[in-house]
């Protein structure tokens, strides 16, 4: 049935559609009965809870940063039995992000590319919405992270401040923090993966989190654009410092994965970041390869290329703890939860 629903939607543009069908999961999820039948048709069976950053997650599977970029969907999110969502990229201001079109579909290859660019309502409407989520839903299992990153103003030399004024103002909110360097689609901003850049960053935001009673995870998204080197270089900062995790990965430049037309394709698109089946192999060796160099001694949140539960024991077995779906989402719809986790 939802690939019928699918059909007639990629007619549409993608953002609008994402809003469109979003808004009316929410005006049905106002009615009680509506909300319960979700929750009813898309809830495992087979939960797999999972205690990682000694967080309880009903599931091992999350949605990825930037779909439900300013907590809007929460309540719906968790009906179609998400374990965790991670909002964001917030920043400290709002901003529009990209002109459009920014968000484009390459079927053939069950692929997306986007050029967002961080658009956002900013941290303190986002920290007052999460605020009167969480005052209502003192029940919920649902575990909410938190994507920070800087705004396209802020000079590289002072992202460092973005990224603490997000984490003051997020953290009696959220249940983990992501600190976002690994975007594509802000000028400069991957500069901020070099290891002094992201030293700076993240011992900043420990130094922060030491005065606090409550220390909320703190874990470092990358992109699977990086080479050896680099990597190396992230694993050791991250053993250094004593990083809470990694993951891995955000949206890739690279277009080597695509069919021949999907390839023309993303040359008339252009600028962006590339997501769903042909960053899999990528991400998964990614994983894998941090696993292994760093010996097992912090967490994995694998993302790319996940839309089946062999997609996702192909990531656990490379040593991921938990998984983020996204672009799966949108190719296999609203049951990739459930279908996941009921043939782990």
């Amino acid at each position: 049935m939802y690939h019928l629903i699918r059909s007639f939607l990629f007619w549409f543009d993608p953002e609008k559609v994402h809003y469109f069908s979003m808004n009316m999961l929410k005006l049905g999820c106002r009615l009680g009965f509506v909300k319960n039948l979700v929750r009813s048709s898309f809830k495992p069976s087979n939960h797999h809870p999972k205690l990682v950053f000694d967080l309880n997650f009903s599931n091992p599977v999350g949605l990825g940063a930037g779909f439900d970029k300013n907590a809007l969907y929460l309540t719906e999110l968790e009906a179609l039995g998400f374990g965790a969502v991670e909002i964001g990229t917030v920043t400290p201001l709002a901003q529009a992000g990209n002109d459009k079109p920014r968000l484009f579909r390459l079927p053939k290859d069950k692929a997306l590319i986007n050029r967002m660019g961080f658009n956002n309502d900013g941290m303190q409407l986002i920290a007052e919405r999460l605020k009167q989520w969480n005052s209502v839903h003192t029940d919920s299992k649902l575990i909410i992270g938190g994507n920070i990153g800087k705004n396209k103003a802020t000079p590289n030399e002072e992202a460092w401040q973005d990224y603490l004024k997000c984490f003051k103002v997020l953290h009696p909110y959220v249940h983990y923090f992501v600190v976002n360097v690994s975007s594509p689609n802000t000028p400069g901003l991957r500069a901020l993966q070099e290891k002094d850049s992201l030293k700076k960053i993240l011992t900043t935001l420990q130094e922060e989190q030491s005065a606090y009673t409550h220390k909320k995870p703190l874990l470092l998204k990358i992109a699977p654009d990086l080479n050896k080197e680099q990597i190396d270089d992230v694993i050791e900062l991250a053993l250094e410092i004593k990083l809470d995790g990694l993951v891995a990965c955000n949206t890739t430049l690279d277009r080597s994965g695509l069919s021949r037309g999907s390839s023309v394709t993303a040359e008339q698109i252009g600028a962006g970041g590339l997501s769903g089946l042909p960053a899999r192999s990528r991400s998964t060796e990614i994983v894998q390869y941090i696993h292994q160099k760093s010996g097992g001694k912090f967490p994995i949140i694998a993302s790319g290329g996940i839309f089946t539960a062999s997609d996702a024991k192909e990531k656990l077995e490379a040593g991921a703890s938990l998984l983020q779906v996204w672009t799966g989402f949108i190719y296999e719809g609203p049951a990739i939860v459930k279908n996941i986790c009921n043939s782990l």
